[in-house]
């Protein structure tokens, strides 16, 4: 009898995969005749452009649209039958992403719904593989680039600043949506882009170079008149901005490939919250004679602090055989130790980081990823980058939290207990703001009713102390459905894998290693856990709901 380690398909029948088409193609059924199309698709997936900018047009939606169809049938016609469980794998992956597009011109339309999606400049990489949230085709990386500039990067780096007028101009008229709150939070991040582009006219490398100057001036006033066109717009705004229980349920199953409703999510969510909550206070209770956590009170004890931390986590790593701790670990983790904040300045993860930063450095197995992915790409092209639409983020905003607490069961705090109280605060706060934002999706709630349930429900009041971090937080799930409850639902999917992997390895009459599960997931790639544990475990009724609910 099977182990299933699910909540929505319990007596679903198991099926293998072979997807038995009535469209045949002309080009074979190999696995080669997917990477093929997988090209075809990302190109496609890449908009034209005029003079530079992408354009979104319903014009151009609706012309290419027969090709998209044409995509879509030809991967349809695929016939994976004897295929390795990798391979379909990989099949499923660009079937979501197709589906991914798909949904994002029926429901999501942030190129008309969602200022926030034309913020051009990023000066930070993000810890997940791709930047969170909806982006435009031609944002500037800043981060990606090194001082000195080579000529070609100059030139390069000119043209992106050079383009942003365009973009903010095409943006007024593509913006035809109605979402009112979306539409508001998104002139605070358009305001964020202004003034970081202020911040750059005195960057020490380009405030000698004068076309750079007039090219960054005119992308700064550009987008200060865009904000203030949207200020203007905003008044007329009165539509919702979630996309409904429906819509939610069928992203969730057909792009992200959760393999939960709206509902489930809602139920598991309030589950973690109250567990939780329980967890910490009784983790309190078993303390209550220890001395309480100090915090870092100068930059020199953060400093103290924080290298201690990072060198206790890699050693657990390493010494309690969780993970092969690769070359790349130190640096990549190094990189992030953070500097010290002053106390009242400190947002909710600040405030854990100056107590004690390993709960949230086990979080930073984020950067453990993408230091993988620079170093030891993914053989399949399917899985070498980012997928598109964040369909990622069960797998890595789900791993970088259910580490944090599998960690702590590892033994990682059993020289100070008293941090364990510091996870079960983390896992909340990822509970409450999850819970917020689905209610937000389903309209039942506003974006800041939604930041209350976050806030109130975060224990010991550390959501309260800074406001711009549940803004941000809050504005950002509401742009990106399934995002805000990807840690815990992430979390709860990846239990599920490492539940039916422990069985797998008990009937073959096999040790369960937690080192080799780890370096199994980690050599899998950025993919959905639900992917994920059908490739680790060969199980796959998990999956049965989502293609179920396609059909």
């Amino acid at each position: 009898m099977k182990l299933l380690f699910t909540i929505v398909c319990l007596g679903c029948s198991i099926f293998g995969f072979g997807f038995q088409n009535e469209i045949r193609s002309n080009e074979g059924d190999d696995y080669q005749t997917l990477t093929s199309l997988f090209s075809q698709w990302r190109a496609f997936e890449d908009p034209p452009k005029v003079d530079g900018v992408p354009d979104y047009s319903a014009a151009t939606f609706n012309a290419r649209h027969p090709n998209f169809k044409l995509l879509q049938d030809k991967l349809t016609a695929i016939d994976t039958t004897g295929w390795e469980t990798a391979q379909k794998v990989d099949w499923m992956i660009v079937w979501a992403e197709m589906n991914g597009y798909d949904f994002n011109h029926r429901v999501l339309r942030p190129w008309q719904r969602d200022p926030a999606f034309y913020k051009t400049l990023w000066m930070y990489r993000s810890d997940v593989p791709a930047h969170e949230g909806p982006t435009h085709h031609a944002i500037l990386e800043f981060w990606q680039y090194k001082f000195p500039l080579t000529k070609e990067d100059r030139s390069k780096l000119l043209a992106q600043f050079t383009l942003i007028p365009g973009i903010n101009a095409k943006a007024r008229e593509y913006l035809t949506g109605n979402a009112k709150e979306l539409w508001i939070a998104g002139i605070r991040t358009i305001k964020n882009q202004a003034s970081q582009l202020n911040q750059l006219k005195i960057h020490p490398e380009l405030k000698k170079d004068r076309q750079m100057q007039k090219a960054i001036n005119s992308a700064m006033l550009s987008t200060m008149e865009f904000a203030s066109w949207l200020e203007e717009q905003a008044k007329f705004k009165n539509g919702v901005s979630g996309i409904g229980k429906d819509n939610y349920t069928w992203y969730l199953k057909n792009v992200h490939l959760v393999p939960l409703t709206w509902e489930d999510e809602v139920l598991l969510l309030k589950r973690e919250l109250a567990r939780a909550w329980a967890a910490l206070k009784l983790e309190e209770h078993r303390n209550r004679k220890l001395p309480p956590l100090k915090a870092a009170a100068s930059a020199e004890e953060f400093k103290t602090m924080t290298d201690k931390a990072a060198k206790s986590l890699l050693k657990f790593l390493d010494q309690q055989e969780i993970v092969t701790v690769k070359p790349y670990y130190k640096p990549a983790l190094y990189e992030h130790l953070g500097t010290f904040v002053p106390e009242e300045k400190r947002n909710f993860f600040e405030i854990g980081r100056h107590f004690d930063a390993r709960p949230l450095y086990s979080h930073f197995y984020h950067w453990f990823e993408l230091a993988r992915m620079d170093t030891e790409p993914h053989s399949s092209p399917v899985r070498k980058g980012a997928l598109l639409y964040n369909i990622f983020d069960s797998r890595n905003e789900g791993t970088a939290t259910a580490v944090e607490e599998m960690f702590l069961d590892a033994g990682l705090y059993d020289d100070s207990p008293r941090v364990r109280e510091i996870v079960y605060i983390m896992i909340a706060q990822r509970a409450a703001r999850g819970l917020g934002s689905l209610y937000a999706h389903a309209n039942q709630l506003s974006m800041e009713d939604a930041g209350s349930i976050h806030s109130e429900y975060t224990p010991r009041g550390w959501m309260k102390t800074e406001k711009d971090l549940l803004i941000f937080e809050q504005h950002l799930y509401l742009r990106q459905p399934g995002y805000g409850t990807s840690y815990i639902t992430g979390k709860y999917l990846l239990e599920a894998a490492m539940a039916d992997y422990a069985k797998m390895k008990e009937g073959n009459e096999k040790a369960f290693s937690v080192k080799d599960f780890f370096d199994e997931l980690n050599s899998i790639g950025n993919i959905p856990i639900s992917l994920g544990h059908w490739q680790m475990t060969g199980e796959n009724q998990h999956l049965q709901s989502i293609w179920d609910a396609s059909n």
